[in-house]
């Protein structure tokens, strides 16, 4: 419960998310019982990805990055009153995926081993593509906008040292360049300061007619109503989440481009449409049960948060490996049903939160625009704490509202940015390793095969007039 209060506060902070909660709490760590730390540092990685959907949907800024998505429908759906709604659907997906997700865990954790040995680098790199076609989903209506801003954040991924060698690109002699631009501040950039702009130009609240329409309980019944879609995104999430250093940050965009794909009536997407929220939610929750799969068999992190906590069960006398399903299985499986529990304590006590948080939103903007501004001053100094943090702020700040303000899409350049360093660390690792005989490999060519689907699926769509608001958030 303790790691469930400091996750639930963390996850609130726009921007700071399980990376820095986990170190926070890993000093706390050396010392404590086997069983006790643990359970610290699973409560806090159960509740991050859920109480992050609150500055997501009620803010419009990701309160980590697994919660980027979310923005894409949730603040719509705040700007049109019904914040509540939004965090009542979001909340119980949460808890079902995040549940789902534990429970997979315990279900493949003693046979899981195969299946992560198989996925060599030829296979990853395809993930990667696959991944990166969701640009394709989210910019149905205006694909050229949108690869162009798939493409220009690949390029801004590729600032600092190069994969395996010891060059530096585009770093302009800067020292600050030459560790690459973080993804919060990236992040924090294209989203936070945009719509803090936007709401300081019309100086109205979040709700812009200043009324709340929704509540959490209608949520929880327009999630109920979409259950096949919160068990389908679990699974999703899950075997994203298994896939090394890939879930992390781009499964919740996965989902929302796989629900956005194969859902009808799909055309409210961007808008204000539930189903936007429900997806990535649920996905974002499950994959941290995926993610926990190599991390405990291979001691190789599955995202930024497990890579502390490898550190944490280092810290605590034992060796991420083979033997955690062997002689130490009883804490593998303490890991599992403390995943499962806190995920059931973070969802009820955010569901018990949302109502009154949600009246944030009647708010207006030159009231809490400045505390806001201070905490995204504050949580993207936390990245690297230099001041080029800051600085770059400002620049992607000024990006942001320009892509804001002339309707271009942003989610790409983030999707762009999160793959670009992947793509090109697993492809260069292929070549080296097999040539280009890689490419002609049985798995690299049934993903090839599910990527042209994707692609021949939306160029035989007719496409949607350009334009609109949603679109461009």
């Amino acid at each position: 419960m303790t790691g469930v209060g400091i996750g639930f506060v963390v996850g609130i902070l726009p921007g700071l998310g399980g990376l820095v909660g986990m170190s926070l709490v890993l000093p706390f760590i050396f010392g404590m019982d086997a069983f006790s730390g643990v359970a610290l540092m699973i409560g806090l990685i159960s509740v991050i990805h859920t109480s992050d959907t609150f500055p997501s949907v009620l803010l419009g800024v990701p309160g980590s990055s697994g919660s980027q998505a979310t923005i894409m429908d949730g603040y719509p759906m705040a700007r049109a009153g019904e914040g509540a709604t939004a965090l009542g659907a979001a909340f119980f997906s949460s808890l079902v995926g995040g549940v789902m997700g534990g429970i997979s865990l315990f279900a493949i954790i003693l046979v899981a081993r195969p299946l992560v040995l198989a996925l060599n680098s030829p296979a990853l790199f395809m993930l990667v593509m696959l991944g990166l076609s969701m640009v394709a989903v989210l910019s149905r209506q205006s694909p050229i906008l949108g690869l162009l801003a798939g493409l220009l954040g690949m390029l801004i991924s590729a600032i600092g040292a190069a994969p395996a060698a010891g060059t530096y690109r585009y770093s302009f002699d800067i020292l600050y360049l030459s560790d690459g631009i973080p993804l919060p501040v990236l992040a924090l950039g294209l989203f936070a300061i945009p719509e803090l702009l936007s709401l300081l130009v019309t100086g109205s609240s979040v709700a812009g007619d200043g009324k709340l329409s929704g509540s959490i309980f209608s949520g929880v019944r327009q999630a109920l109503r979409n259950k096949w879609l919160i068990v389908r995104s679990a699974f999703l999430g899950t075997g994203v989440g298994i896939v090394p250093g890939l879930g992390g940050t781009v499964v919740d965009w996965i989902a929302y481009g796989a629900a956005k794909q194969t859902i009808r009536d799909s055309e409210n997407f961007g808008k204000g449409d539930i189903r936007g929220v429900i997806a990535p939610e649920s996905a974002n929750n499950a994959k941290e049960g995926g993610a926990l799969v190599p991390s405990l068999l291979f001691g190789i992190p599955g995202s930024g948060t497990t890579a502390v906590l490898l550190g944490g069960l280092i810290l605590l006398g034992f060796e991420p490996g083979p033997s955690m399903v062997s002689t130490n299985l009883n804490v593998t499986l303490s890991i599992v049903w403390t995943l499962v529990l806190g995920n059931v304590f973070a969802a009820l006590l955010c569901l018990v939160m949302a109502g009154p948080i949600a009246k944030l939103t009647l708010i207006p903007s030159r009231v809490f625009a400045p505390f806001l501004l201070v905490i995204l001053v504050v949580a993207c100094y936390q990245t690297s704490r230099q001041w080029g943090d800051i600085i770059a702020l400002g620049v992607f700040g000024m990006l942001g509202w320009f892509m804001f303000k002339y309707n271009w899409p942003r989610a790409p350049m983030l999707i762009g940015f999160v793959l670009g360093s992947s793509a090109e660390r697993y492809l260069g690792r292929s070549i080296q390793l097999f040539g280009f005989e890689w490419m002609t490999q049985p798995m690299v060519i049934a993903i090839a095969i599910v990527i042209v689907l994707i692609v021949v699926g939306l160029s035989r769509e007719r496409p949607a007039p350009a334009g609109g608001e949603g679109e461009g958030r």
